[in-house]
């Protein structure tokens, strides 16, 4: 009688272990990777010098409802003198 307990402990044992081997094997080594950054911030095209920059260090301007964003101060000055780009 103790030795089939002892048999049937030994089964039970040995099929915990195969499943645990299984599901450690399948995952492979741990490794740890950094988790996904959330985009902070989107770039936006200056309209005057056409130069792409994050929007949130911008100079933003209200038009008409609508809202430019420029790269500096200097670019918004010369939109609105209505300069034309050196670079064009």
């Amino acid at each position: 009688m103790r030795l089939l307990i002892f048999l049937i402990l030994l089964y039970l044992g040995w099929r915990a272990l195969k499943k645990w081997m299984a599901t450690h094997i399948e995952q492979g080594p741990k490794t740890f990777y950094e988790p996904e950054r959330q985009i902070d911030d989107i770039m936006v095209k200056d309209p005057f010098c056409g130069v792409y920059f994050p929007k949130k260090t911008g100079v933003s301007l209200k038009i008409n409802g609508e809202t430019l964003y420029f790269c500096s101060r200097e670019c918004q000055e010369h939109y609105l003198s209505g300069k034309e780009p050196s670079n064009k």
